[in-house]
């Protein structure tokens, strides 16, 4: 196996182009969420997070093709209204500190790697997890699923 070396900034980008963001430093938890509502905004088994301190993320271009949804539960979702790319999650109650994106957007390896999965009480049952990481019923520091 080759060792890559990975620096930042980190790129990434929507489908299209359109919208494109760097990332100086992304934070160590990143997980793949299960609940319905990434399931279905991702079209996929999960959605999978990284997060950045505000300061560290940045809009390069495109910012004016952001979208923004806003879910039942009030918690919002960026997205490229050319082609419909997932790019920024914001909880409810969320503080403005951190920046939480896709990490299937990103142009650039990265060093770090997701270590858990959350809110599994919603997960798709075609999609059986057994790749050994945490697995929490609902979000970080709820039960873990057995």
């Amino acid at each position: 196996m080759i060792d890559i070396e990975v620096f930042p900034p980190y790129k990434g980008s929507c489908l299209c182009g359109a919208v494109k963001y760097s990332v100086d430093k992304i934070e160590k938890e990143m997980a793949h969420c299960h609940c319905s509502m990434c399931r279905k905004f991702h079209g996929a088994a999960f959605a999978t997070f990284g997060e950045a301190r505000a300061e560290n993320f940045h809009w390069l271009s495109g910012k004016e093709n952001l979208k923004e949804y806003l879910g039942v539960n009030g918690s919002k979702r960026l997205f490229c209204n050319n082609c419909g790319s997932s790019l920024v999650f914001m909880s409810s109650n969320d503080s403005g500190e951190c920046v939480e994106f896709s990490l299937g957007t990103l142009d650039s390896d990265i060093p770090n790697r997701p270590d858990a999965h959350i809110f599994m009480h919603y997960s798709a049952c075609w999609n059986p997890v057994t790749d050994g990481l945490p697995q929490y019923s609902e979000g970080r520091g709820s039960a873990e699923k057995t």
